[in-house]
């Protein structure tokens, strides 16, 4: 009885397009067409990309052609005698752990680290205050909603709709592995757990693509604020001084020792991830203390080990081959990372839960509005306010994309911030849930 409401409930939702093979094909050609047609110096394709970046546009055209059924993430298929069957694309999982790692590496070697600290405390101003953003947002949200629609925000025992927002308060402080012990800790409902999934994911790529768009009015935006980017300008400066005094005409030799470099971190990267992940997991006290789960992560060991590599390799000969295009190389990595990305966001599911997910954009304004009320007061450049918000809501997949595009030597420092998140992250979850279990049963 109870498996046949389950086959009655499931809905098949196999896209047009389910081989890997030909989804990735096709994410290419988007961005083929999208660096195609930015690069064109006259009509109406040179008026489109001074208002929408290329990125975003990198962004958006896979999650339509998600939002139309010709590709997904994931889908449900019912077979024949009623089976359920779940399936997935392991795209985004290449990307993250393949292409990510592998980009950092490359993107880092022309570091300047003495120049990274030169940018100052504002880039660390900037991040705190989007985590405090998201802390006080939660049970502002809820008071907010709740004023008129009690029932959104309501719920009781496990299925107190408090209880699942603490797994959205991890996730856009720290990531993954702090959402996992939120879940863990106020042991939500799991068979509701697929909503507040859905917010988290509505949610943060809406605000991801305002801050792609944001890109491109940098600099009007850094007028408003009064900021001074000049440490950021300096930094960029001296990369490209770096770049064009070791530039050189890549070799094929060149070309496959950068790629044995990137991939061979991965390896490196990877391989200590495992064995730190299951130390860690062995530990006494480590998987069970909610502020330190974060170490049992394999992503966040990955994160880390691939961005010492790029660190120290930046001190060594190695450096030079940002002259043969290791940057760029490096570019097409977060390229692919950023469609694989877009196809996630399915443009209709706003539609479905429209109150569950007013409360994840009411929740995101007000970090949204508290940035801007920081940059503003501290006159803190855009690039700051931008990748101190992605290091939150998107942690160590998002904050480089967002760093990248304003210059791939900026790279390290979305890095750095997002890693700096996994340590905040559980405990301003903490904090967040504390006061949204105040507001939700006063």
């Amino acid at each position: 009885m109870i498996f046949q409401e389950i086959v009655e409930k499931a809905i098949d939702t196999t896209p047009f397009i389910t081989k890997d093979t030909i989804v990735f094909g096709l994410l290419m050609i988007c961005l083929a067409l999208v660096f195609y047609s930015s690069s064109l110096k006259k009509g109406f394709w040179a008026g489109f990309y001074k208002i929408v970046p290329a990125l975003l546009m990198c962004y958006l055209l896979p999650s339509i052609l998600s939002s139309l059924g010709i590709i997904a993430p994931e889908w449900t298929t019912i077979a024949e005698d009623g089976t359920v069957i779940e399936n997935s694309s392991s795209l985004y999982y290449m990307a993250s752990r393949y292409l990510l790692p592998a980009a950092l590496v490359l993107m880092t070697l022309s570091i300047d680290l003495k120049a990274v600290f030169n940018l100052g405390p504002k880039a660390l101003v900037m991040f705190l205050t989007g985590t405090v953003g998201i802390v006080i947002g939660g049970p502002i949200a809820i008071l907010i909603i709740g004023s008129f629609s009690p029932e959104t925000v309501g719920g009781e025992g496990f299925d107190a709709v408090w209880r699942g927002l603490s797994t959205l308060a991890g996730s856009w402080i720290g990531g993954g592995a702090n959402q996992t012990a939120m879940l863990e800790v106020y042991e939500f409902n799991q068979a509701k757990y697929g909503g507040m999934v859905l917010v988290d994911i509505v949610v943060a790529n809406l605000w991801m693509g305002i801050l792609l768009f944001g890109i491109g009015k940098a600099v009007k935006i850094d007028r408003w604020f009064g900021a001074d980017s000049r440490a950021i300008e300096d930094l960029k400066k001296r990369v490209s001084d770096y770049t064009a005094s070791v530039k050189r005409e890549a070799t094929f030799t060149d070309t496959m020792v950068m790629l044995g470099i990137g991939f061979g971190a991965v390896a490196i990267a990877h391989f200590g991830a495992n064995y730190l992940s299951d130390l860690t997991s062995n530990i006494d006290g480590i998987s069970d203390n909610i502020y330190l789960s974060f170490l049992t992560s394999q992503f966040f060991w990955m994160i880390s080990i691939a961005t010492l590599i790029g660190i120290i390799l930046s001190f060594t000969p190695a450096k030079s081959y940002e002259g043969t295009g290791a940057s760029s190389i490096g570019s097409i990595f977060i390229y692919v990372l950023v469609a694989t990305i877009g196809m996630k966001m399915d443009l209709t599911q706003i539609v479905e839960n429209p109150l569950l997910i007013l409360v994840g954009i009411v929740w995101m304004a007000i970090h949204a509005g508290l940035l801007i009320l920081m940059a503003k007061l501290i006159k803190a450049p855009y690039f700051f306010l931008a990748v101190g918000s992605q290091a939150n809501v998107g942690g160590a997949a998002s904050a480089p994309i967002v760093a990248a595009e304003f210059h791939p030597s900026l790279t390290s420092v979305g890095v750095l911030l997002a890693v700096f998140g996994y340590v905040v992250g559980t405990i301003g979850a903490l904090t967040c849930t504390i006061l949204m279990q105040i507001v939700a049963t006063s």
